[in-house]
């Protein structure tokens, strides 16, 4: 399905099943198919599930503008506007984390029971004055030039750190590297390069102060994507209701690769 925003951009969402909502959102360069193993769980257990393909991702429009955070979220909130989501659930991914806590600080107030925040970029990730521990602005100009310049090939090569599959012991699934491929090549190569800055440079600490629903902070403590100690343990303490759960070992793509153990936290989290 989709809808029509206001700047004439089509976002396609997914909308199955009755009950509570839950609303997934995301990480780059992917699509809302980056859910399945969540979709799936929790439609089973009674919820209705809902995810969209950000503008320039997956089936949506491969607009050439509004790659940033306020455009991402003012697109999410005119979806959910139009579905009439009330007493939802958000969770979101890596950049889709940063998503979930900006649309519920600026459009969420009353709408939004909980949140969940996996492998976040919250915070912020840029290594600045202000932020001396974070990545080097250098890490994300590759990934731009990698991105722009020679996407089939970096984006193969980046699904191996993504899932820790550059781990000893590593169980190497060629099916979840081929699905990563194919989300990311499915979007818009601009939106992809431009969309780095917004995961990287978004600065979330207001937000994150800002929301007093609960909010749970999944976070692996081997992400080699998004480190674990400049993100997680930040945002879980600047949130007034935050609940902060590490894993030894798990990667980044941790939703895909160890969906057993992450759906039955946030499923926990929910009931509680």
């Amino acid at each position: 399905m989709k809808i029509t925003v206001k700047d004439g951009t089509e976002i396609y969402y997914k909308d199955w099943g009755t009950g509570q909502p839950i609303v997934f959102h995301h990480g780059w360069p992917l699509s809302s198919d980056d859910w399945d193993a969540q979709m799936m769980f929790f439609l089973q257990k009674g919820y209705r599930v809902i995810a969209h393909d950000r503008r320039g991702h997956g089936r949506s429009t491969q607009t050439s503008s509004g790659h940033d955070m306020a455009t991402y979220i003012a697109d999410a909130a005119e979806l959910y506007d139009f579905l009439d989501l009330k007493d939802a659930i958000h969770v979101g991914h890596s950049t889709g984390g940063g998503e979930v806590i900006s649309y519920v600080a600026k459009y969420g107030k009353g709408k939004v029971a909980k949140a969940v925040l996996i492998s976040a970029v919250t915070p912020i990730m840029i290594q600045s004055e202000n932020n001396p521990e974070g990545v080097p602005l250098a890490v994300f100009d590759e990934i731009r030039q990698g991105t722009a310049f020679n996407r089939p090939q970096y984006f193969q090569d980046f699904t191996i750190p993504f899932y820790g599959y550059n781990r000893e012991g590593a169980k190497i699934s060629q099916g979840v590297r081929d699905n990563w491929w194919r989300q990311g090549m499915m979007g818009g190569i601009k939106a992809h390069h431009d969309g780095i800055k917004a995961f990287s440079e978004t600065n979330f600490t207001e937000d994150l102060q800002s929301v007093d629903i609960p909010v749970l902070v999944l976070h692996g403590e081997d992400d080699q994507i998004v480190p674990y100690a400049i993100s997680a343990p930040k945002a879980a303490k600047l949130l007034k209701n935050g609940k902060l759960i590490s894993y030894p070992g798990f990667p980044h793509g941790m939703p895909t690769t160890e969906a057993a153990t992450i759906n039955a936290d946030i499923l926990a989290f929910i009931q509680s």
